[in-house]
This record gives C-alpha cells, structure tokens and sequence, in this order.
C-alpha cells in the first residue's frame, strides 16, 4: 500500500490506487488544499522543523512546503525552476557523491544527509536532509530539510 506526505504541511495518508475519488486525478491534500501529494516507498516521520523542497526530475524546484522560508529565509518565488542544490547552496558531501543526483540515478532515498546551505542573507546553516525518488512516471524528487543543532 502506497503512502503520501503532502510537501506543505507534512500530513501522511495511504492511498489504495492513488487517484481522487472515481477520477484520474492525483490525490489532493485533505488537510490543507496543497494540489499533491508525493508517494513515498515507506512511512515517514520529518522532523517537526523540516520544510519540504518538491523538485521535477532535474532537480528544479517545482514547489516549497511549510518550513522552508524559516529555515533558508527564500521564497518560493525566489528559488522557483532553480536547481535544489544550487539554489540552496547545499554543499558538504563527499566527491561525487550529491545526495540529489544519486537519489535521482538510482531512485533510492538519501537519509541523514550532514550538509550545510546558505540562507537568504549569507548565512551558513547546518542542516539534515532527506531525498527521495518519486515513483510515478513524472519522476522528481522531494527533499527534507531540517536545522541541525
């Protein structure tokens, strides 16, 4: 049984054929309103903090849930069709190792990723983030970001 994480506000719902009602349309959130909701392969738990990044298949951001703007000080429209990891300045992992490409190259999730981005005003922030692949033919990838103390 498939489970979703709407990207705003981080309700968890499963869904049995992943479709709204007797339509073809994706499922919506039912909590909030927000327009989708990703699948994911497991359950999942963000951190309370975590602000949700919805990226398409390149890794350009589509979408900013709840939590972002606090954490990096962006908006939405200010990272819109950017790449994740450059719009965010995430740096701190091992050569060839971007948790974004490889989650995106091998459709697994990246868990507990040590990084560090850049906010909005210059700031170095310390934080864990979470990648994982989309499973519907769209592909894409969805990211959580969460301080680090």
């Amino acid at each position: 049984m498939p489970w979703y994480i709407c990207p705003n506000c981080k309700q968890r719902t499963v869904d049995i054929d992943g479709v709204e009602g007797f339509s073809e349309q994706a499922p919506q959130c039912r909590h909030c309103g927000f327009g989708f909701l990703f699948e994911l392969m497991d359950d999942y738990y963000p951190a309370p903090s975590a602000g949700f990044v919805v990226c398409d298949a390149e890794g350009r951001i589509l979408a900013l849930g709840r939590g972002v703007f606090e954490l990096t000080g962006y908006q939405e429209k200010d990272v819109l069709g950017k790449d994740v990891m450059e719009a965010f300045s995430l740096n701190g992992w091992d050569d060839g190792k971007n948790p974004s490409e490889l989650t995106r190259e091998w459709g697994v999730r990246r868990l507990g990723e040590k990084l560090e981005l850049r906010t909005r005003n210059g700031l170095t922030q310390p934080v864990t983030a979470d990648f994982f692949p989309a499973y519907d033919e769209d592909g894409g990838l969805l990211v959580a970001l969460a301080r680090r103390y």
